[in-house]
């Protein structure tokens, strides 16, 4: 997981933006992150932690992997409290995402899925 402002994160500035599952792109905004797995970009969190976008780049692997990722950052200090509102431009608690994001330890609350420390 990178800033997304990060010069090592490459996405936008030397490699064209992967297009998001539900057709949002990322941006390179202060306080965003995004995730890479093997250099491939996999999630976007946005500035503020309220929504997410994924990236349909790695097929062949688990689909949930970067939910790991997030929850380490979480853990490690490097993302504050997240309160994910929509997922791929929909409701967070719906999404396809939120099972394998309730099983890392989101729980459901007023506003989607949160992850205290």
């Amino acid at each position: 997981m990178l800033a997304a402002t990060d010069p090592a994160q490459p996405y936008g500035a030397a490699l064209s933006c992967p297009e998001a599952t539900g057709g949002g792109r990322l941006s390179r905004a202060a306080g965003a992150h995004v995730v890479l797995i093997d250099g491939a970009c996999v999630a976007y969190v946005e500035r503020g932690g309220r929504s997410l976008l994924t990236f349909n780049t790695r097929v062949d692997d688990d689909p949930h992997e970067w939910v790991n990722a997030i929850v380490e950052a979480h853990k490690e200090g490097r993302l504050g409290r997240l309160q994910i509102e929509r997922i791929d431009d929909e409701p967070a608690r719906t999404s396809p995402h939120a099972p394998a994001l309730r099983a890392a330890g989101f729980a459901d609350g007023y506003k989607g899925l949160t992850l205290h420390k």
